[in-house]
């Protein structure tokens, strides 16, 4: 969907419609076994018992209730499942471009709802937090299908009071706001800087992912003469010549020695991060972050 046409109201109904079926389809048939597997739940709780049968764990012998019935019983345990995700999605300036058929902001909404139907169908909850350089939107934490139209209305429809960023403002909400561990994943092309600290911070207490997007403009200029480039934030433009192969290059070279001292500082921060371009589709790049995922845990 191009952010720069208005929609009516049928149109963004439809909008939302076509992006659940395929969200549900994918969500279904491709990650929410993953998902499941890479976020466990916190833990085991005990179900009933049954009787021992050639193979069973000796250790998961009831020995009271094998006393009890003169046969051996073992007991049954299972995952303590509920668990919550919450959606901390950029709706900054920047995140509205896109060089491709979809700006960052789309990806992110695409993104969300696959993430968010992945939950819903293992029973956990799915809320929304929607930041500029303020927290724009809070959607609380819940259960269901009509949750996940309600954020998804939410992603398509945003109008952000606000076109600046600052992730650490979100951050520091979710970390006062949230005590219990949930999963966290954070939505944005980065361009900001500060929010090391608050990474760091929710990193530490809860499951948390970064969702890095970015579009192939962010690494390469075309080759197309005079460009007058702004700055969707602040406003201020700038002129690039890239018609000389030179400027070509240093811009290549700068957004180069960006994206490597980026990824080097999140391993040493040690944040789970997958990277997303609007330039291509993002299900290889869940599923195999969900897979490496799933077999560290």
């Amino acid at each position: 969907m191009n952010r720069s046409e208005e929609q009516s109201p049928k149109a963004f109904t439809d909008t939302i419609r076509r992006i659940e079926i395929r969200s549900r389809r994918l969500a279904a048939e491709l990650f929410s076994g993953e998902y499941h597997s890479s976020f466990k739940g916190r833990g085991i709780e005990f179900q009933s018992v049954r009787e021992y049968q050639y193979g069973d764990d000796v250790r998961t012998i009831d020995w009271n209730t094998s006393a009890r019935k003169n046969e051996l019983y073992i007991k049954i345990f299972t995952e303590e499942r509920e668990r919550t995700m919450l959606l901390l999605v950029d709706g900054s300036a920047s995140m509205l471009f896109g060089s491709r058929e979809r700006s960052k902001r789309d990806l992110a909404a695409e993104v969300s709802a696959v993430l968010a139907f992945s939950a819903i169908q293992n029973n956990d909850k799915v809320g929304l937090v929607v930041f500029t350089d303020r927290v724009e939107t809070f959607i609380p934490p819940r259960k269901g299908r009509q949750q996940v139209l309600v954020i998804l209305d939410e992603l398509f429809r945003m109008k952000p009071a606000s076109r600046k960023t600052d992730i650490d403002a979100a951050l520091s909400f979710v970390g006062h706001m949230r005590k219990r561990q949930a999963i966290v994943f954070l939505l944005t092309d980065l361009f900001d800087s500060n929010y090391e600290r608050g990474m760091k911070l929710l990193n530490a207490r809860h499951d948390f992912v970064l969702m890095h997007i970015s579009d192939p403009l962010d690494c390469m200029l075309p080759a197309a003469g005079l460009l007058d480039l702004e700055d969707p934030e602040t406003g201020e433009r700038i002129s690039v010549d890239a018609g000389s192969r030179k400027s070509l290059e240093r811009y290549r070279a700068a957004q180069q020695r960006q994206a490597d001292a980026l990824r080097e500082k999140l391993l040493r921060m040690k944040i789970d991060t997958v990277r997303l371009d609007t330039g291509r589709s993002f299900i290889g790049e869940l599923n195999t972050f969900f897979r490496s995922r799933e077999r560290r845990y």
